[in-house]
């Protein structure tokens, strides 16, 4: 007997298996992105229990009261982050945070649609949702999009925006999250010096060479090379994600390659947030971690040094 093909299938019924098969990824769970006209159908399912948890992520709330997303609960980026011994908008302790996400409704047994807005630079909405994405990893969520072109992909689309309120009910959490992605300080100076480990700073590039106002110290971590975020999005919305085939001649002549552990960290974390969420989930490199902490940490800390030369991927 031969063995069964799909060439056995009549022509609905492999469309059909298709679309269970793209289903089935849902239900399994994944972290990437999605259209406005797919988030749409998901957000519009006939079964309430079957539609995603929708998080606005921006952090001006008179935003979210301008017009959202259809059920879209309002969850401020920076409510998960506060002064930790005298450094700003570091990350709050697990336990604080995992009453926030409950709170938000982030639940482990649902897909969870993730969005803010964006337009040219310097419009950086994008990183509080790429922020939020990265702190639900962390914390063991393993189904997640980002919808791709934000609010102004969905309006440009024609789809129906609100303003009425939306709050999800009490969530629940994997027990078992994903600390290893985050990368503690001792580790990023153990490691950034060994072959083959590249440490990119996601920040633009006249902060990585020091010419800002913006720093308590000038330059960047010695070693690092510089890739802005912002070179992954289209121009005309920041919120939209570049395919991979556009970039990846880029990536490659920075150094940044599938076949080597990649280090990433920026300013506060946010623009690292979406440097590693794009090689991760969208170019789908095997190894990128996120140093935290980022460079306001590091600059505090007087006794580790700093440059402002330019560095290439060795």
């Amino acid at each position: 007997m031969r063995p069964f093909t799909f060439l056995d299938v009549p022509m609905k019924g492999l469309v059909s298996l298709v679309a269970l098969a793209m289903l089935g990824g849902l239900a399994r769970g994944d972290i990437g992105i999605i259209s406005p006209a797919e988030a749409r159908k998901l957000i519009e399912d006939p079964d309430p229990a079957k539609r995603p948890i929708v998080l606005d992520t921006r952090g001006g709330y008179k935003d979210y009261f301008r017009g959202h997303l259809p059920t879209a609960h309002h969850l401020n980026f920076d409510t998960l982050r506060g002064t930790d011994n005298g450094v700003p908008v570091q990350y709050l302790p697990d336990d604080l945070t995992r009453a926030l996400l409950v709170r938000a409704g982030v639940d482990k047994n649902r897909l969870h649609l993730i969005y803010a807005t964006g337009d040219t630079l310097p419009n950086d909405e994008i990183l509080s949702a790429s922020m939020v994405a990265y702190v639900l990893e962390k914390y063991g969520v393993k189904n997640i999009r980002i919808v791709d072109g934000g609010l102004p992909g969905w309006t440009k689309a024609k789809l129906p925006v609100t303003q009425e309120y939306f709050g999800n009910p009490e969530g629940s959490l994997p027990e078992k999250g994903e600390p290893g992605i985050a990368l503690p300080l001792e580790e990023l100076l153990k490691r950034k010096g060994e072959p083959g480990v590249v440490l990119v700073d996601a920040r633009p590039h006249n902060e990585y060479v020091g010419q800002d106002d913006v720093w308590l110290r000038k330059g960047h971590i010695p070693g690092a090379i510089s890739f802005h975020w912002a070179r992954l999005m289209a121009k005309d919305n920041t919120h939209q994600f570049l395919p991979f085939e556009k970039v990846k001649a880029e990536l490659e002549a920075a150094g940044l390659t599938a076949d080597r552990p990649i280090l990433v960290y920026c300013g506060t974390s946010r623009e690292g947030s979406l440097l590693r969420f794009y090689l991760k989930h969208v170019a789908k490199y095997p190894d990128v971690r996120l140093y935290e902490g980022s460079w306001k940490e590091y600059a505090s800390l007087k006794q580790h040094s700093a440059e402002t030369q330019e560095n290439k991927a060795k």
